[in-house]
C-alpha cells in the first residue's frame, strides 16, 4: 500500500491528492497532515509509515463520506424528478432516451411546460425533460441498496434468518469485487459476468468447490442488478443472465436406515458425550421429522404436553416459515414423547441457532463414527423419518401434513386429525432407550 509521506522541514508529512472526482466536495486540492514523527528518529519512515496508514484511513472514510452524500443527493433529485415528471402527465425519462422518441411527445412536453409557466423552472423542466441522471451504484454499495429495496419481502425475518439472507448475497458481491473490481453497475460488462464465471469454473476444478455454489453466486448478483435497475429504471443490460454453469446439483442427504437409528443412534449412552439440549432435540427429531430450526424454536406456547394426543406446534414465533405448509401439529410419540417431558420449555440453548447445533450434532457423530458415509448427518433423519412412513404405506396426504410439505393435490376440510397422525407414528415408533438428563 502507499505511504503518501513525505519530508518537510525535518518532519514526516502525509500527503495525498484529492480524487478529480470530488474535488468539487473537497477542495483542499492536496490533503496534507504531520506525522509528527522526526525524520532524523525515524530515518527509513517505518514509524511514519504507519501513522500515515492511519491517517489516510480517516481520509478515505471522509471521502467516502462526501462521495455516499453527493449519490445520496442525486438520488433524491432524481426520484424527486419521477415524481414531478408523473405530475405533469408524463414518464421520467432521461435525455438520451428522451432524445429517441417521437417529437410529438417531445413538442408535448415542451407545451405542457409553457401552458404552467414552468419552463424557467428548473426542477420541473429537469423533470419533464430528463434532466436528472439515473443515480449511479458502485458494486460496494449494491447491497445496501438491495436491502432498502426488499424491505418488505424480508420484514418477517428472524435475525437468524436476516443473517442467512444477507450473508451469501454479500460473499457474491466481494467474489464479483475480487475479479472486476469496485466498479460502478452500469460499468459491468458481459465480459466482466463472463470472466467471473470463468474464475468459478476455475475454484471447482482447482478447489473442488460445487458448480451449485458458484451458480447460487451468480443467481443472487443476477437478482440483485435485476432488482435494482428495475426500481430506478438504470437501463442496465442482463449482464448475469443464462449464466448458470451446467452440470451442478445439490447432494442430497442420505437417510440413516432404520435398524441403524434403533441399534447405534438410540443404542443406551450412544450420545451422552452430547450436551442435553442437543442430545434432546436429536431425539425429538427421531419420531417427529422437525426440520432442526422448527426444533430449536419450539417453546412452552408450543409444546402441549397435557393434551389429550400430546403433540408439538410449528409456528412462526418470530421468524418466517420455509413454506406456508410449515405451520403444523405433529404428535409425540416413543423417544420423542420422553425427551419433551424433560423439555417442556424448548431449547433456549439452540434458539434461532440452528446452525450452531447442527454443526456441533454432525462434529459429535462424527467423532462417534455415527456417521455411515459423508451425506449422513442430523438432517438424514428427517429423511429416515419420511421414508419410514412411505415404507407402511401411510397416506400421502398424511406424510405431507407430517412433514410440512405441500400437498399436490386441492386442498378440502382440515386435514389428518392429531389422533390419525398419532396412528402412524406409533406404526413406525422405535422402542425409545432409557434417556436421563
Amino acid at each position: 500500500m502507499p505511504s503518501y509521506l513525505t519530508k518537510r522541514a525535518g518532519f514526516w508529512h502525509y500527503a495525498r491528492r484529492v480524487p478529480l472526482d470530488l474535488v468539487e466536495l473537497d477542495t483542499r486540492g492536496i490533503v496534507k497532515e504531520t506525522t509528527k514523527i522526526r525524520i532524523a528518529d525515524d530515518p527509513r519512515g517505518i514509524r511514519a509509515a504507519a501513522v500515515s496508514s492511519r491517517i489516510n484511513r480517516e481520509v478515505e472514510a471522509y471521502w467516502r463520506g462526501l462521495a455516499e452524500g453527493k449519490a445520496a443527493e442525486a438520488k433524491n433529485r432524481y426520484d424527486a424528478a419521477r415524481k414531478r415528471a408523473r405530475a405533469f402527465g408524463f414518464d421520467y425519462a432521461a435525455v438520451d432516451e428522451l432524445a429517441g422518441r417521437s417529437a410529438v411527445e417531445i413538442l408535448a412536453r415542451f407545451e405542457a411546460l409553457v401552458s404552467r409557466k414552468a419552463v424557467d423552472m428548473e426542477g420541473d423542466a429537469a423533470a419533464v425533460l430528463g434532466g436528472e441522471a439515473p443515480p449511479s451504484f458502485n458494486l460496494s454499495t449494491m447491497f445496501d441498496e438491495f436491502e432498502k429495496l426488499s424491505r418488505a419481502s424480508i420484514a418477517d425475518f428472524s435475525e437468524d434468518q436476516l443473517r442467512k439472507w444477507r450473508n451469501p448475497r454479500k460473499r457474491a458481491i466481494a467474489n464479483l469485487i475480487t475479479v472486476v473490481t469496485d466498479k460502478a453497475l452500469n460499468a459491468v460488462t458481459r465480459s466482466d459476468s463472463l470472466d467471473f464465471r470463468i474464475w468459478w469454473q476455475d475454484r471447482v476444478i482447482d478447489e473442488g468447490l460445487m458448480i451449485e455454489t458458484a451458480n447460487r453466486d451468480i443467481g443472487h448478483l443476477a437478482n440483485m442488478f435485476r432488482t435494482i435497475n428495475q426500481a430506478h429504471r438504470l437501463g442496465l443490460e442482463p449482464v448475469f443472465a443464462e449464466l448458470r454453469i451446467a452440470g451442478g446439483h445439490d447432494g442430497q442427504r442420505s437417510a440413516f436406515e432404520p435398524a441403524f437409528i434403533q441399534s447405534q443412534l438410540l443404542a443406551a449412552g450412544a450420545l451422552d458425550s452430547m450436551n442435553e439440549d442437543a442430545r434432546g432435540i436429536f431425539y425429538l427429531i427421531v419420531e417427529t421429522g422437525l426440520r432442526l430450526s422448527e426444533a430449536c424454536n419450539l417453546t412452552a406456547d408450543t409444546i402441549h404436553l397435557d393434551a389429550a394426543v400430546p403433540y408439538v406446534s410449528v409456528r412462526p414465533d418470530g421468524r418466517r416459515m420455509k413454506t406456508p405448509q410449515s405451520q403444523r401439529d405433529i404428535p409425540l410419540v416413543g423417544v420423542s414423547l420422553e425427551v419433551m417431558r424433560h423439555f417442556p420449555d424448548g431449547f433456549p440453548r439452540y434458539r434461532h441457532k440452528a446452525d450452531a447445533l447442527s454443526a456441533i450434532v454432525n462434529k459429535q457423530l462424527g467423532t462417534l463414527k455415527l456417521r455411515p458415509t459423508e451425506n449422513h448427518s442430523v438432517y438424514s433423519l428427517r429423511h429416515s423419518f419420511e421414508d419410514r412412513l412411505t415404507a407402511v404405506e401411510a397416506p400421502e396426504k398424511l406424510i405431507a401434513a407430517l412433514m410440512g410439505h405441500k400437498y399436490q393435490r386441492p386442498k378440502y376440510g382440515s386435514g389428518p386429525s392429531l389422533e390419525q397422525k398419532q396412528k402412524w407414528l406409533q406404526r413406525i415408533a422405535f422402542k425409545a432407550p432409557v434417556v436421563s438428563f
